[in-house]
């Protein structure tokens, strides 16, 4: 085909039943086989073991008031609870809320008031964050009221905070006693009932809530699983977020559709601790964020590991540097990983290399197209544009959000009227399939009437034998409109200057793609998810760049 448009394999069949059904399907055939690891709580569970623990949770979720569409907010690290907590509310029918840890008193009360949630899971508190205090911010109601039948001021739609952990919190349910009540069962669910709300990280505006259905999460994980080839024998390790969908659909939902074990190293990412993990566990896959895999490559102790059993896994959520999928497939034994793309919305894979893709397409595509899905890269009127020729990546099929809860006019921005979710990522469709994303439209800087591309950039420095990594980014520009702006990272114990770092681009790039500005940084601002906030770093140079301005006027 000469135009950028592909149609995934309708080989397989989608999965027409909800998640709870699959679930016992697998527990059919896996029940004593090894479900979930989680090294920091020193829990080993088969499949059978998960499967009574679910049960009696989803009970205890109806006991204490909860019915189907209901909305359950979950704020915690990654945790056996966690797993509970979404194989639960999927069988009883209730919307899980996944709310980023990261949050803070303001964005935890938009998030619960946005969707109305009535119930929320949560953590004592991890790191700098006192969950309870800010819970008890929020509701001060908590303190003097009976469990399940408080209503703050705040939190009007509220019910019932049910706390992890062994301590307990006045106004609040323990969550194992939760699961000690549990003696109902829930039934009747369509797979095209919302099951999971998804707050997407905008840079501007506040977040939207992705909803999505059984049908789309359950057939993804399934999907991805197939791509790396999942069995019963394989062991996931899984140091990326649950509240995120590449934990609790790539890793949870993946490994559930397969009989696959579920390995937590740690309650958020730790390179150490991964490491470790994999060692120890003998896992056979690995997921992880460019920036995940390069902290444990770069770990003084990494080479003490043996990592021989991987032999697979996933490298997604930020474009991924061809010289570290390199390093992947070499030092860490992962032959066969492959590199995934999609979002949130997308629930989230629409495209992924494949184990048996040439090297070549594995270190700089993103794949082709996943199955029971279209793809296609248009122009800004549409239209679809030749193979070769850069523009919006679209997206349609099973996999899209039902919506944006209660935001008709956000999903109408998003989904156009014949179901194709448009991306504001910018992507090159090839001869073969195969597509490679070049940046996001809102990144694409234009200097002096040229189109650049941070990510070439980007991938051009990762060559240079003292970066660690770099971020591209347009500033404003008096003369060219926009100029071009790298933030680097050396490795440990390096040195450079930034006439260094300019004259290694002049050698191999045009004189327009060489960066105006560099600046040495020892991290950048990252999204949670390892996502490099570019926007604070540009609202940075802007500030950097007017000093200088008015230090010279």
């Amino acid at each position: 085909m000469s135009q950028s448009y592909a149609i995934g394999s309708s080989e397989s069949a989608l999965i027409e039943e909800p998640i709870h059904r699959v679930f016992e399907r697998t527990l059919q055939q896996h029940s004593d086989r090894l479900a979930l690891v989680s090294r920091a709580q020193g829990i080993r569970w088969s499949y059978g073991q998960l499967a009574q623990r679910v049960d009696d949770l989803a009970a205890g979720l109806l006991s204490i008031g909860l019915v189907p569409g209901d909305r359950l907010g979950i704020c915690a690290p990654n945790c056996a609870e966690w797993l509970l907590t979404q194989l639960a509310t999927a069988k009883a029918g209730v919307i899980l809320v996944n709310i980023n840890p990261a949050y803070r008193t303001f964005e935890l009360e938009y998030a619960l008031n946005k969707v109305g949630c009535k119930a929320l899971v949560l953590a004592p508190s991890l790191k700098s964050s006192d969950y309870i205090r800010m819970m008890c911010e929020l509701a001060p109601e908590l303190e003097t009221s009976v469990p399940g039948a408080q209503g703050a001021q705040r939190l009007p739609e509220l019910r019932a905070v049910i706390r992890l952990g062994l301590d307990r919190t006045a106004g609040m349910f323990s969550f194992w006693d939760v699961v000690e009540a549990g003696q109902r069962r829930a039934s009747g669910l369509s797979v095209r009932d919302p099951i999971n709300i998804q707050f997407t990280s905008g840079t501007t505006g506040s977040p939207k809530g992705a909803t999505l259905t059984h049908r789309n999460i359950l057939n993804n994980g399934f999907f991805v699983g197939e791509a790396i080839g999942l069995t019963s024998d394989d062991r996931v390790c899984i140091p990326v977020p649950l509240y995120h969908c590449f934990g609790m659909v790539m890793g949870n939902l993946a490994c559930n559709t397969h009989g696959a074990a579920m390995v937590y190293p740690a309650p958020t990412f730790e390179p150490l601790a991964t490491l470790e993990a994999v060692a120890a566990e003998r896992c056979t896959a690995l997921y992880g964020v460019p920036t995940m895999f390069i902290a444990e490559l770069d770990h003084p102790e990494c080479a003490r590991f043996d990592l021989t059993s991987l032999r697979t896994g996933i490298m997604a959520g930020a474009p991924c540097p061809i010289e570290v999928m390199k390093r992947v497939n070499s030092v860490m034994n992962m032959r066969e990983v492959t590199i995934a793309y999609g979002m949130t919305e997308t629930s989230p894979v629409s495209t992924q290399t494949s184990r048996d893709d040439p090297l070549e397409k594995r270190v700089s595509t993103v794949g082709r197209v996943h199955p029971r899905v279209e793809i296609r890269i248009v122009d800004g009127n549409g239209d679809v544009l030749p193979r070769g020729q850069p523009g919006e990546f679209c997206t349609r099929g099973y996999s899209v959000m039902s919506g944006y809860w209660n935001d008709a006019e956000r999903t109408a921005e998003a989904i156009d009227t014949d179901g194709w979710m448009h991306t504001g990522d910018l992507a090159v469709m090839d001869d073969d399939g195969y597509v490679n994303i070049v940046g996001r439209l809102k990144d694409m800087i234009i200097r002096g009437g040229e189109n650049v591309y941070p990510r070439e950039i980007e991938e051009f420095l990762h060559r240079h034998p003292k970066v660690q990594d770099v971020q591209v980014l347009g500033v404003p520009d008096s003369k060219y409109g926009e100029e071009i702006c790298a933030w680097v990272r050396l490795r440990s114990g390096e040195e450079s200057t930034e006439d260094a770092i300019r004259a290694f681009c002049r050698e191999n790039m045009a004189h327009y793609k060489v960066p105006r500005y560099v600046r040495f940084v020892e991290e950048f601002p990252m999204t949670i998810t390892g996502k490099a906030q570019k926007y604070l770093m540009r609202r940075v140079m802007i500030e950097e760049l007017k000093l200088r301005l008015d230090q010279t006027a």
